[in-house]
């Protein structure tokens, strides 16, 4: 699949004589890449030069195109510009004051020696900090560089664009100030430590890409030491926005959460989430695979959390690889690897199917595969339907959590977030391929922030209410 990913920008020197860019365009075609975008930059004398954008399917390919490009006779490439490094020069965020300082008055109010009066006035009345400082709009993003994305355990520098990335969605989708803190530590004790030392700048605390199951035990640990709101996005958004999937997914095959049995690939920090939240609202028999299987009470090898997930799950006590035990199953629920599953396996499935392969890039089955026997396909990827994107949920699930100044993300407010994402798409739109909405679409966030902190103040863990949202 072409995207624009893998894109560049080449500038080239073409001969001005009829069919040279017709010559350019075919060399591009029959190196399977697409042209995305075309300029003329200059005419000088007998050559046109012109800026040449080419879509590709990964980085190999991308290089295939401009070598086929660089063969052609009377065209020269000047040189490539990567788009999606281009992107990326100088970083993808950047702190940007609020207040202009134009005159020698300005100064003294913002800083000495008017600022002192505003730090007295915290000293005096801590909770203060919220209205007078940056605290009560601003999210730390943390991250140890463990588990990022598909690439596993690549550092802190390396997490860094990742980061800056989530922090780009926050302020872009919830007006939300988030700011990257990626750590040169693996280490639980230093973790902890290390965000509860400079937890007082921030209104919340998101944890991002820590591999299991450390990440479990320095969630727990945070949740426990702070009064602001703690959430890894890779456990609890992942599960908001699977459950909201599935609410509309069950309604178009006219099935009942109850009722269904749903087979779990990957029980780490997604996997587990995803199967609390799902048994909070509702599910009765969920059972998880590993890569050795079904994981049942008694599995000789289970330890840790895996020990626990096998004790609340799977009541039947099934065993066999996934492909077994999704025989007769009405969902399936991919968190793991491509090839977890087979189509056969799939195909064993009840009627009405519901597949959530969410490996990425590559999903555990591909959607191609599965037409005509599956009822409902998402993946969590953008160029297929039915993105299960958390993009969805951290957004908005962090701009009620700070409309409310909340103390905690609770279970209430997750399962809250994830009805009210389900309710953007409307009953009249709902269908196979349209089972949420759009991460582009600007009703996500103002609904999920409403939910949320309804769902705050009624659990108690609101520290003031939500002011009403005013229409334009």
């Amino acid at each position: 699949m072409l995207s624009a990913s893998f894109s560049a920008t080449l500038r080239v020197r073409l001969a001005d004589r009829p069919g040279a860019f017709a010559d350019l365009a075919r060399a591009v075609a029959d190196a399977a890449g697409s042209l995305d975008a075309i300029d003329l930059v200059r005419v000088e004398g007998g050559s046109k030069i012109r800026d040449v954008t080419v879509l590709a399917q990964d980085a190999e390919h991308l290089q295939r195109i401009v070598d086929a490009v660089r063969a052609l006779p009377g065209i020269e490439v000047e040189h490539v510009s990567d788009r999606t490094f281009l992107m990326h020069l100088g970083g993808k965020i950047q702190v940007v004051g609020k207040t202009p300082l134009r005159t020698r008055d300005d100064l003294s109010m913002a800083y000495t020696p008017g600022v002192a009066r505003i730090s007295e006035a915290i000293a005096a009345d801590p909770q203060s900090v919220w209205n007078l400082t940056i605290k009560g709009n601003t999210v730390a993003v943390v991250s140890d560089g463990t588990a990022v994305l598909g690439l596993g355990d690549i550092g802190p520098e390396a997490a860094l664009p990742v980061m800056e990335g989530k922090a780009l969605l926050f302020k872009e989708f919830a007006d939300i100030d988030a700011f990257p803190l990626c750590l040169a530590t693996k280490e639980p004790d230093e973790i902890v430590a290390t965000v509860t030392a400079v937890a007082p700048v921030f209104g919340g605390i998101n944890l991002e890409d820590i591999s299991a199951p450390r990440c479990f035990e320095v969630e727990a640990r945070l949740r426990e030491a702070l009064d602001i709101p703690v959430f890894h996005d890779d456990q609890h958004g992942t599960a908001v926005v699977v459950l909201a999937a599935l609410v509309n997914a069950l309604r178009v095959v006219g099935k009942r959460l109850e009722d269904v049995k749903i087979v779990v690939t990957g029980v780490g920090a997604a996997g587990t989430a995803a199967t609390r939240i799902l048994q909070a609202a509702g599910a009765q028999r969920v059972v998880g695979c590993d890569r050795r299987g079904a994981l049942y009470a008694g599995r000789p090898d289970l330890v840790g959390v895996k020990l626990a997930f096998a004790a609340e799950t799977n009541p039947e006590r099934e065993e066999g690889p996934p492909d077994d035990v999704l025989a007769g199953a009405d969902v399936f629920l991919g968190l793991s690897r491509p090839g977890a599953v087979t189509v056969e396996g799939i195909r064993s499935m009840a009627d009405g199917a519901i597949v959530l392969a969410m490996a990425n890039p590559t999903p555990e089955v591909r959607p191609e595969e599965l037409a005509g026997f599956a009822a409902v396909i998402a993946t969590g990827r953008s160029d297929y339907p039915n993105q299960i994107n958390n993009v969805l949920a951290f957004p908005g699930i962090f701009r009620g959590a700070l409309d409310v100044r909340a103390t905690e993300i609770t279970e209430e407010m997750k399962l809250a977030a994830a009805h009210a994402i389900a309710a953007v798409v409307a009953p009249e739109e709902l269908g196979p391929e349209y089972i949420v909405p759009s991460v582009f679409n600007r009703d996500v966030v103002p609904a999920v922030a409403s939910a949320v902190a309804e769902a705050a103040e009624r659990g108690g863990v609101a520290r003031r209410r939500r002011e009403p949202v005013v229409a334009d």
